[in-house]
């Protein structure tokens, strides 16, 4: 696969009803050039790869092509897209689908690896763009992704969309600033509630840059369990974890002393230790108040949170 040079004059005008989704495919490599993404991936020295492939991860021959739209790679050699994407880009050519499908069913386990660590030293440069920064803050949930057909590792599990069908159920942790997707955990569809909680902590703060001052975590239930929050707290971050609210913790409700914030909702706060922790920690109650039509008495919900200590 070689590269021209692309062209330098052009005009990009938008301003026809029947625009594809192709249109941004220009200012999406654009966006590539600036953030210098060649270069920085001709220097990662990936493991040589068949002919067709040869510059493709160097380039992004067959990534470009998919980031712009037409989905998978077997789905994205379209003729008239090709032509102008290749004249946009200065590709010549692009790797055939099968010979990328076969390329990445017989990559090795390293090839993996490394394009992990290819990925790890993306996010650690890119997070300082356009400003350098000393805060993260990590958001950490889970979805539910929905299959068709026998995919590996699928399962059927909760699945509010399509019950019934197979589905994976990955925990994901997203930068909130930038909305980089941090990391994953790739998780069946019947995964139990804290299942890969923490794994996924243990390859979060890998890629953490190290002149990163400041780490924020806020995570759903999923997160709210011991072994996760110790892993938080010996990495000295700031977090704060939705909790859940088990007959351990309405037990508790009488004895709770609330202060008004607003007309909405109140608050309260103290230190437990439930079963099978290791200490106690600070949880924060919100009771939000509302008045349902047409009756007096105002009815609660109650929302319970673990913070972080300090």
């Amino acid at each position: 696969m070689g590269i021209n040079r692309s062209p330098r004059n052009l005009r990009i005008a938008c301003d026809h009803r029947s625009l594809t989704h192709f249109g941004g495919v220009y200012f999406f490599h654009e966006f590539l050039q600036v953030l210098q993404v060649r270069r920085f991936l001709t220097k990662s020295r990936l493991p040589p790869a068949q002919s067709a492939l040869q510059s493709g991860a160097d380039d992004s021959g067959f990534g470009l092509p998919v980031g712009a739209g037409p989905g998978s790679p077997g789905n994205r050699v379209i003729p008239a897209f090709q032509r102008y994407f290749q004249y946009l880009t200065g590709l010549q050519s692009f790797p055939d689908p099968q010979t990328l499908r076969r390329f990445l069913l017989q990559a090795p386990d390293s090839f993996l690896r490394q394009m992990h660590r290819v990925n790890d030293r993306l996010l650690q440069n890119f997070i300082h763009l356009p400003s350098h920064r000393s805060r993260l803050i990590l958001d950490l949930d889970s979805t539910v992704v929905t299959v068709f057909g026998r995919q590996e590792k699928a399962e059927v599990g909760y699945n509010p969309r399509y019950r019934g069908k197979r589905s994976y159920n990955p925990l994901l942790s997203i930068e909130a600033n930038s909305s980089y997707l941090w990391d994953t955990e790739l998780r069946p569809g019947n995964a139990g509630t804290w299942d890969g909680g923490v794994e996924l902590m243990a390859t979060c703060f890998v890629n953490v840059p190290r002149d990163i001052r400041e780490i924020r975590v806020r995570a759903d239930a999923g997160f709210g369990f011991n072994p996760v929050l110790e892993i938080l707290e010996a990495k000295s971050t700031q977090y704060a974890v939705v909790a859940r609210l088990t007959q351990a913790f309405k037990r508790l409700l009488p004895g709770l002393r609330y202060e008004s914030v607003n007309r909405q909702w109140e608050m309260a706060e103290h230190e437990y230790r439930p079963h099978g922790w290791s200490k106690a920690r600070r949880f924060v109650w919100r009771e939000d108040l509302f008045q349902e039509r047409n009756l007096t008495p105002r009815c609660s919900l109650w929302a319970v949170t673990c913070i972080a200590p300090g």
